[in-house]
């Protein structure tokens, strides 16, 4: 699995293949089982938003160290802004041997503060909390920054200001929302 251009993470064993509404599952998952490897995420709607490629997320026993996006070649906090998009969410992990991912670790600027994840992909403030209670203290210290050196509250108002982003994850929302209305034989409550 490529990482980056100049990064490739070694092939793990897949422990788990679902598709899930909310990242927050697989992030638990992998937590739960303290997964030492790493997850791939596609979302379901990838060509709405104009975005292709998949997300990648490494872990050290359970928790998140490392994000990236193939589509975007964005590493780090900017990644898991490109990776929050509606789901479903395609989520694969995969276990590593001991050790294996020690040098794709030591890239800093792909890394994640510990709870991040769980807070910009899930929403899930309590499995956040988990995550960095069962981080490393030394994880802890590091400031949460974009890769432009941006805190992540700079990181959300960006995000607030990206109309065309909002914009275009409204639209699917609605358009969803008429699907299902459909579906269920609803569409006279929606006119």
């Amino acid at each position: 699995m490529n990482l980056s251009s100049d990064r490739t993470l070694p092939r793990g064993t897949l422990v788990r293949s679902r598709v899930v509404d909310d990242p927050a599952v697989a992030l638990e998952a992998a937590l739960d089982r303290e997964l030492t490897g790493y997850a791939v995420f596609e979302p379901g709607d990838a060509l709405l938003l104009d975005d292709e490629g998949s997300g990648v997320l490494t872990f050290a026993a359970g928790v998140p160290v490392l994000a990236y996006h193939t589509g975007t070649d964005r590493g780090g906090p900017a990644a898991l802004s490109d990776l929050a998009v509606p789901g479903p969410y395609s989520v694969d992990l995969y276990e590593s041997p001991a050790g294996a991912l020690d040098e794709a670790h030591d890239t800093p600027e792909l890394q994640v503060p510990p709870g991040m994840p769980a807070d910009r992909l899930g929403g899930d403030t309590d499995l956040a909390v988990r995550t960095r209670d069962a981080a490393p203290p030394e994880r802890l210290d590091a400031t949460p920054a974009t890769d432009d050196g941006e805190t992540t509250s700079g990181a959300v108002e960006a995000f607030l200001e990206d109309d065309e982003r909002i914009a275009a994850i409204r639209e699917e929302a609605r358009e969803q929302a008429e699907r299902r209305a459909e579906e269920w034989g609803l569409t006279d409550q929606l006119e």
